[in-house]
């Protein structure tokens, strides 16, 4: 998953008023608009509105109401029942009276300005800027997270904004960005604010993209499907014992994601975080890719990123460049023809490169564009077209 920069955004919370403990981790202070209780929020007027007028809840979709007041979430493969006053997985959609509601609805922990190379999404109008957005929570645990401190936490515990899915998109046209990007966080948690927006954002002509972990369920995905231009998935792994272990989930949901996507006739990356002992053996890279090519298409472009040790990983190390390499060259072989290394600057593979004449088309070091000789989505030097959205 992209991550924030942790620095800049704990800056914030302090300016913002909200403590920071240290106690093995950061512990923040519940806002004044979504208490401690989260539920207290409903019963604060008869509108359940809080003080400023500004509504923290939405009543969920994809969900089915079940006897005793509880609720069966359908949004995500977890597929979570709740009774009264319980939250889901993801600590951000609630069971009150009966009926499920998002709690993140309108309360981004952080909005900000970013190109699209972070995404990482290569073949999506390169060098273009974007609006990124995010609500705490996730329906992952995964343990080598960088954004553990927004996506483990729930709605009250870090500092949040206020922000309509109209004021988002004025936002977006205020800052002259291209596109919106769910992303820092699991845009399938804050599943019906994305909604909105995309919605939106298309009307008004911006692009929207989203940077996800693919779980969730086939359904709700579709239905989002509409109003998106490109999608990043990351796929952990091509075992289910590192997803169950590592993540708290499982691999064959976010298969069938990607294999929606292709079928929806979405352009989309993957992106693979390589991670030293745990998903890095040769034979499960060559499955992976294997996989990639006969399901998906050999044109869909392949990430292989740099793990950084981090949160409940710590005492791994980082991922040799050489076993990125590697993973590039099974990559290659197996038929893949748009293949990266991410999170090592300046690595040759930061570059897009033609599978007709082997010329380099677009020039990067890291998040920047150098130069881009991809004209009407062909190669300039041979004609060949290149897979992606371009204009």
């Amino acid at each position: 998953m992209e991550r924030t920069n942790r620095k800049d955004f704990i800056r914030k919370l302090i300016l913002g008023g909200a403590s920071i403990v240290c106690a093995g981790g950061l512990l923040f202070r519940p806002n004044n608009i979504l208490l401690s209780g989260m539920f207290a929020s409903l019963s604060a007027t008869s509108s359940g509105k809080s003080v400023s007028g500004f509504s923290p809840l939405k009543e969920a979709m994809f969900y089915t109401a079940l006897e005793n007041n509880r609720v069966l979430c359908q949004l995500c493969p977890h597929q979570c029942v709740l009774a009264d006053r319980e939250s889901g997985l993801c600590r951000v959609r609630s069971n009150i009276s009966g009926k499920l509601y998002s709690m993140v609805y309108g309360k981004p922990c952080t909005y900000d300005i970013g190109p699209i190379e972070k995404a990482p999404l290569y073949h999506f109008i390169p060098g273009h800027r974007r609006l990124c957005i995010a609500t705490v929570g996730c329906n992952l645990r995964c343990k080598y997270c960088h954004n553990w401190h927004i996506s483990q936490t729930g709605p009250g515990r870090v500092r949040e904004y206020e922000m309509t899915p109209g004021q988002m998109v004025s936002e977006a046209f205020r800052r002259g960005v291209r596109s919106i990007s769910f992303t820092y966080t699991e845009p399938t948690v804050f599943y019906e604010y994305m909604y909105d927006i995309s919605r939106m954002a298309q009307r008004e002509g911006l692009k929207v993209s989203i940077v996800s972990n693919g779980y969730i369920n086939p359904a709700p995905f579709r239905k989002l499907l509409t109003y998106l231009d490109a999608v990043k998935i990351d796929l952990k792994a091509f075992d289910d014992e590192f997803y169950r272990d590592v993540t708290s989930a499982r691999l064959k949901p976010v298969l069938r994601t990607l294999k929606v996507l292709k079928e929806e006739n979405i352009f989309f990356e993957i992106v693979n975080l390589v991670v030293p002992t745990l998903n890095d053996d040769p034979d499960e890279v060559k499955r992976m890719c294997d996989w990639i090519v006969h399901e998906l298409g050999e044109h869909v472009p392949v990430h292989f990123s740099r793990f950084v040790p981090t949160y409940r990983l710590a005492n791994l190390s980082s991922t040799p460049v050489r076993t990125l390499e590697r993973a590039v060259d099974i990559a290659h072989n197996s038929g893949l023809q748009y293949v990266y290394i991410g999170n090592v600057p300046g690595h040759k593979y930061n570059s897009t490169y033609c599978p007709g004449c082997d010329k380099r088309l677009i020039h990067r070091s890291h998040f920047s564009v150098l130069s881009n000789h991809i004209a009407q989505a062909k190669c300039n030097h041979c004609g060949y077209e290149i897979h992606g959205i371009w204009e």
